[in-house]
């Protein structure tokens, strides 16, 4: 699976309340929450989101509440995949969960800028910028969870996995 976008390049410890404000959480559309997505750190994010970004942050991306909802308005706002230095363990898995890629890679933060073109192999678990050629490498993601990424998150990848589309994944 290979993802390219646009940077929109962030900060460290950015939570969940600023990713999706807790005032829109009674929002059942996924795509109007996306609107909403970053709207208090970068006006008008959504609508440079809805080009297909790929969103560089530092320290923590995601800290705060265990809200599924912010990685929801990060998929359906546009973003094709969130790369950080570290994440939030919950915010990591529940943008798995909802189909969104999320890639621990370490240096990342130093070397992008907002703007530049980033290219991203799930497989080889390799990001490379386009404007400088710089290629950091990060550590593979495990099959199964790749796969809940082709199938576009948990639920559609446990409907085929229960239909005996997927084998269980292995135990080490």
């Amino acid at each position: 699976m290979i993802l390219e976008g646009e940077c929109v390049k962030l900060g460290n410890d950015v939570d969940t309340d600023v990713i999706l404000p807790g005032r829109y959480l009674t929002i059942t559309d996924f795509h109007e929450l996306g609107r909403h997505a970053l709207e208090g750190l970068m006006p008008g994010f959504s609508e440079v989101a809805g080009r297909g970004v790929v969103v560089v942050a530092g320290l923590n991306f995601g800290c705060g509440s265990s809200r599924e909802h912010a990685a929801l308005a990060l998929k359906h706002a546009g973003v094709r995949a969130a790369v950080a230095e570290s994440f939030a363990r919950i915010f990591y898995r529940n943008a798995f969960n909802v189909g969104l890629p999320a890639v621990e890679c370490e240096g990342i933060h130093g070397a992008v800028e907002s703007g530049d073109r980033l290219t991203i192999d799930l497989h080889r678990g390799l990001v490379k910028n386009q404007r400088t050629s710089m290629e950091l490498r990060f550590n593979p993601i495990p099959s199964f969870m790749l796969a809940m990424l082709e199938e576009g998150g948990l639920i559609p990848y446990l409907k085929r996995r229960l239909a005996g589309e997927h084998p269980r994944p292995e135990r080490s």
